[in-house]
């Protein structure tokens, strides 16, 4: 038994030392080596932003201290105990932001950047449970009392849990988040009527024609689909440009009937095609750079692109009839930070009202103009950020990034009948925290007026949330996971619509 006891000291406590040194040495020169994107990730943690100038160096020079000690038998064991410790502190705070985190950022170098939250979650935990064995062994080894090693190992436990919860307790994001307004929730807008398996998650929505949505599809830009709105019969067509020999990055899809349009923003080209055909032409070259287009009729479309004198986001129009071409209205995007993420959105075209709609992402506030942008209103939603939360960081490259976790304010939204249907990601006063984490919650405004005509749940479909969303005169249809979703409205929400001239016919073969 005495020699068993000595091969699980001379074995067990240096492998678990060696294998603390060789993931501490790795992670904290992998992190020396790319210094700048570590403080970085840091600083877009939701509980460390405000501390990244001192936890990135902090924790570097901790792992590489307790690698010494570590390799030194006579130190080893306050090795262990940091370790433990340390890893303690790690697996606390993944917890945290896997369960109470609506942001997920990344601090980590090397191969454990490969794995996802869990993975990472779980690694923690098997090399937590490794330090204790060691540092169990150890003080066995050293005839310690228990109840002496037992405090040792609970309070300074007790103290690395205290510190991350504390972090958590008062970060910024988390504070903001709870904010002083309060929704209004209609009694069943909404109705699960249907759903339909794509059977692969990367559709997005391309537009409606006919009794049929289209969709485009991440992987297989080339491709769209169709699907008719009582979700039976899906089809798919594969589509031949007459001039491919682009470098395209991202093509993009959206159906205006009786066309379909191609595009991608990183070049300057636009195939149209007609719907039920799978040939698209070129009908625009080297007109203009753009991050977002739409479709307002066969010859006109409105964009935002990226400004050659003030390198801030600027819409545009673009008129093939014209000249010239493109005009530009500087004066939409107000600059508030840097005149990139903080005036991020998303442009967005009414069919009903002939109008086009810019929502911010990180702040209250959405633009209303007509065909040729000139701005017919501001108005705003229900939440209380009129100033962008963003801070950004100019990298050694020139590049741009986050230097803090941003404030999300409108995730994604489509507008029909000049009615606004808008992805909130701020929980309201006395919204628990519980059913954000079971549904998306969906606001909808009048894009012609400033009112807020209430809100609705959208439950998640097993482990899946909606991703995306798309409005029609009688349903609403959202992608979660593989799935095609369809609801139907409410009178009381399609009582709303200002249908105006024009006329949308999607459901009259249905």
């Amino acid at each position: 038994m005495k020699k068993l006891q000595t091969v699980r000291f001379s074995i067990l406590i240096p492998l678990s030392s060696y294998l603390y040194v060789l993931l501490f040495v790795y992670s904290g020169i992998s992190k020396l080596l790319d210094y700048e994107t570590f403080t970085v990730q840091l600083a877009q943690s939701p509980l460390l932003s405000a501390y990244a100038g001192i936890i990135a160096p902090a924790v570097i020079g901790i792992e590489l201290v307790l690698s010494l000690l570590l390799v030194q038998k006579n130190f080893r064991l306050p090795g262990l105990y940091g370790s433990f410790f340390l890893m303690i502190a790690f697996t606390v705070y993944i917890y945290l932001i896997l369960n109470y985190s609506d942001f997920i950022p990344c601090s980590c170098g090397g191969f454990i950047e490969k794995m996802n939250w869990t993975q990472h979650l779980i690694f923690n935990i098997v090399f937590a449970l490794l330090a204790l064995l060691a540092i169990a062994l150890s003080e066995e080894e050293k005839l310690a009392k228990k109840r002496i090693v037992i405090l040792k190992l609970v309070f300074p436990s007790l103290l690395a849990v205290g510190v991350v919860v504390g972090l958590f307790l008062s970060s910024e994001h988390i504070i903001k988040k709870e904010n002083n307004f309060i929704r209004r929730f209609g009694l069943h807008p909404i109705r699960d009527e249907k759903a339909f398996d794509l059977g692969v998650n990367s559709y997005y929505f391309a537009g409606i024609a006919e009794g049929k949505i289209y969709l485009g599809n991440l992987t297989a830009p080339l491709v769209l689909t169709s699907i008719d709105t009582a979700l039976r019969r899906m089809e798919s067509v594969k589509i031949e440009l007459d001039n491919d020999k682009y470098p395209f990055r991202f093509i993009q899809v959206q159906v205006k009937p009786p066309h379909f349009y191609l595009f991608d923003g990183t070049v300057p080209v636009i195939y149209q095609g007609q719907l039920g055909d799978s040939l698209a032409y070129t009908i625009s070259a080297a007109d203009c750079y753009f991050s977002q287009l739409q479709v307002i009729d066969s010859v006109r479309f409105a964009f935002r692109a990226q400004s050659s004198q003030t390198k801030s986001w600027v819409l545009g129009t673009l008129n093939l009839q014209d000249s010239p071409r493109i005009q530009l209205n500087h004066s939409l995007l107000k600059k508030q930070v840097d005149g990139i993420f903080d005036t991020d959105g998303q442009l967005l075209w009414d069919d009903a009202g002939k109008e086009l709609i810019y929502i911010y992402s990180y702040r209250n506030q959405y633009l209303v103009m007509d065909q040729e942008l000139n701005l017919l209103h501001e108005l705003n939603t229900i939440d209380t950020t009129s100033r962008a939360k963003v801070q950004v960081r100019i990298l050694s490259n020139g590049s741009y990034k986050m230097d803090a976790p941003p404030l999300l304010v409108n995730k994604t939204s489509v507008v029909h009948g000049r009615l606004l249907f808008n992805i909130s990601m701020l929980r309201g006063k006395f919204e628990s925290r519980e059913q954000w984490r079971q549904a998306v919650v969906v606001d909808m405004y009048k894009s012609s007026v400033q009112e807020y005509l209430g809100s609705f749940y959208v439950y998640n479909r097993g482990e899946e949330r909606m991703s995306r969303l798309f409005a029609t005169d009688k349903y609403l249809f959202i992608l979660s996971g593989n799935e095609i979703v369809r609801y139907s409205f409410a009178q009381a929400v399609t009582l709303n619509y200002q249908m105006g001239e024009a006329e949308n016919h999607e459901e009259s073969r249905h």
